[in-house]
C-alpha cells in the first residue's frame, strides 16, 4: 500500500501531456544569459569582463558569502554584455550574456574526481564549487544543506514525488537515467557517513520503479517506498512524515528531524560532478500546459532564453494569458518570455483562459475544506482573516509561518478566497517586523 501524509489534494496532474515524452536534447542557444542570482543566498560578482573568451565549465561569477553557489558558463564564447537582463523572478538582475561560438570547449577544470581518498569536507567543497543547488525549485546550495546535515542526520531521503501538475521532469529521469540518480545517492551517503536512503516515488509513476529497483545495492542502504498519488507529497516536511513517520518541528529544519532530504534531479548532478567533472550546466525542464503546441521535456542549458523553448515546441496555440515557471499551484508567474531559464527552473507551462482567474467578490462560506486538507494542519481561512482585519497578534496564534504555501486552501475553496496569497503577505509581514 502507498504511503501518505494527512491532508493535501489531488488535483488533474495533467501528466499525460509529457509523461510519456522522452527527454529531447535543446540545441545551445546563440547566447546564454547567467543572472547574478539564481540560487537562495547572497548574489554572485562577476569574475569576467566584457569582451573576455570563456570556456564552458569555467567559473564567472562567485561570492564570499556562505550561503550562495558559483555560476559556471554553459558554453564557450565571449562575454558580449554584463549588467541588469529580465530575470524569471521578476525584474531586472545583473547578468552575463556569453556570445556562443558553438565549440562547447571545456574549461581545463572539468575532468572527473577521484574521491577515493577524499575526506567528507573535500567532496562538499567539491559541490559548493560545483554551484550545485536543489533541483526541486527552491535551489537551496546543496553544499550548505550537506553541512548543516553533518552529525545531525541518520536518513538521507531522495524526493521524487514530482506532485504539481504538469511537470514530468523528474519522472523522465526516473526512467532514462536511473543511474545517475543512484550513483548520486551513493557518494551522498558516503559524504554524510551513512548507509540509510530511502526514495519516495509516487504511484503515478510506477513505470520507474523497476529501473530504481533494478539498481538498488544488495546490501539495503537504498530502499524504494512508492507513495500515494496527492499533492503536496514532494514538500519537504510532508515527505519525511511519509516515509519516516517523523515530524519537523515548528520553525525547524529537516536535520531536526534527522533527515536529508535530496531532489532526485540533484543527486544526479552530485554524480555527473563526480564521474565527469561536470559542474552545474543544465537542467531538465518541462515545457507543457494547453497553450503549448507540442509539449516536450526537454534537456536545457541553463541562460538559455524561454522563448527558445517555447519556439522549440511549436510556439504558443494562441496568445496566452499567463505563462508560469514552475508548477501552476507554486509556480512564478511570468512578465516576459525573454527572461532565462535559472538553475531553479524545472517547467515552463502556458495558458490561453477564455474566463476570468479570479473572481471580482471572494466570499469565505465556512465549509471548513482549507483546514481538512491543509498538509501543516493550520486553519487557513483564519490566517487570512486576521491579517486582512489588521489583527496581527491574533493572526500570530494561527502559527502563519508554519504555512509552506503549497497553494492547497485556495485550490479546494468553494468561494474562491486567495487564502495563500493573504497568508504568503502576512509571513512577510511578519518576518519584517522581526528583521527591524
Amino acid at each position: 500500500m502507498s504511503q501518505t501524509f494527512k491532508g493535501g489534494i489531488h488535483p488533474d496532474d495533467k501528466k499525460d501531456l509529457t509523461s510519456h515524452k522522452p527527454i529531447e536534447l535543446l540545441p545551445a542557444p546563440e547566447k546564454v544569459i547567467l543572472p547574478m542570482s539564481m540560487h537562495i543566498g547572497a548574489p554572485c560578482q562577476p569574475q569576467v569582463a566584457v569582451g573576455d573568451h570563456v570556456f564552458m565549465g569555467q567559473v564567472i561569477a562567485s561570492s564570499p558569502a556562505a550561503v550562495s553557489a558559483p555560476i559556471h558558463a554553459t558554453v564557450s564564447g565571449t562575454v558580449s554584455f554584463i549588467g541588469p537582463m529580465d530575470h524569471p523572478g521578476g525584474g531586472k538582475m545583473n547578468s552575463i550574456v556569453i556570445e556562443n561560438d558553438f565549440k562547447d570547449e571545456l574549461d581545463s577544470s572539468v575532468m572527473p574526481i577521484d574521491y577515493s581518498s577524499m575526506t567528507a569536507d573535500e567532496m562538499n567543497e567539491a559541490i559548493k564549487n560545483a554551484g550545485i543547488v536543489g533541483h526541486g525549485g527552491a535551489a537551496f546550495p546543496t553544499h550548505i544543506k550537506i553541512s548543516s546535515a553533518f552529525g545531525k542526520v541518520d536518513t538521507v531521503i531522495i524526493n521524487g514525488a514530482e506532485c504539481e501538475p504538469y511537470l514530468t521532469s523528474d519522472h523522465r529521469l526516473l526512467l532514462e537515467r536511473p543511474g545517475e540518480i543512484i550513483g548520486g545517492i551513493q557518494i551522498l551517503l558516503r559524504i554524510l557517513g551513512l548507509n540509510n536512503a530511502v526514495i519516495g516515488i509516487e504511484a503515478n509513476k510506477a513505470d520507474a520503479f523497476e529501473g530504481i529497483k533494478a539498481l538498488l545495492p544488495a546490501d539495503g542502504s537504498i530502499k524504494l517506498v512508492p507513495m500515494a498519488t496527492k499533492y503536496p507529497q514532494g514538500a519537504e516536511k510532508q515527505l519525511i512524515k511519509t516515509l519516516t513517520g517523523r515530524e519537523v518541528p515548528s520553525g525547524k529544519l529537516p536535520a531536526d528531524a534527522g533527515c536529508a532530504v535530496f531532489n532526485v534531479d540533484t543527486a544526479g548532478a552530485v554524480y555527473r560532478l563526480f564521474s565527469q567533472g561536470m559542474p552545474m550546466l543544465r537542467r531538465i525542464v518541462t515545457v507543457s500546459g494547453p497553450d503549448i503546441a507540442l509539449p516536450k521535456n526537454l534537456e536545457v542549458r541553463i541562460g538559455t532564453p524561454i522563448k527558445d523553448l517555447i519556439s522549440f515546441c511549436g510556439g504558443f496555440n494562441e496568445p496566452p494569458t499567463k505563462l508560469i515557471m514552475g508548477g501552476p499551484m507554486m509556480g512564478v508567474a511570468l512578465y516576459t518570455d525573454e527572461a532565462p531559464i535559472i538553475k531553479g527552473t524545472n517547467g515552463i507551462l502556458a495558458f490561453a483562459e477564455d474566463s476570468p482567474l479570479h473572481i471580482s467578490d471572494p466570499v469565505c462560506i465556512r465549509c471548513g475544506k482549507c483546514v481538512e486538507h491543509c498538509p501543516m494542519q493550520l486553519v487557513p481561512t483564519y490566517i487570512y482573516q486576521t491579517y486582512t482585519a489588521g489583527r496581527m497578534d491574533e493572526c500570530l496564534k494561527y502559527s502563519p509561518l508554519d504555512c509552506i504555501e503549497c497553494g492547497a486552501c485556495s485550490y479546494i475553496c468553494p468561494g474562491k478566497v486567495p487564502l495563500t496569497q493573504g497568508i504568503r503577505a502576512a509571513k512577510q509581514k511578519i518576518l519584517s517586523a522581526n528583521r527591524k
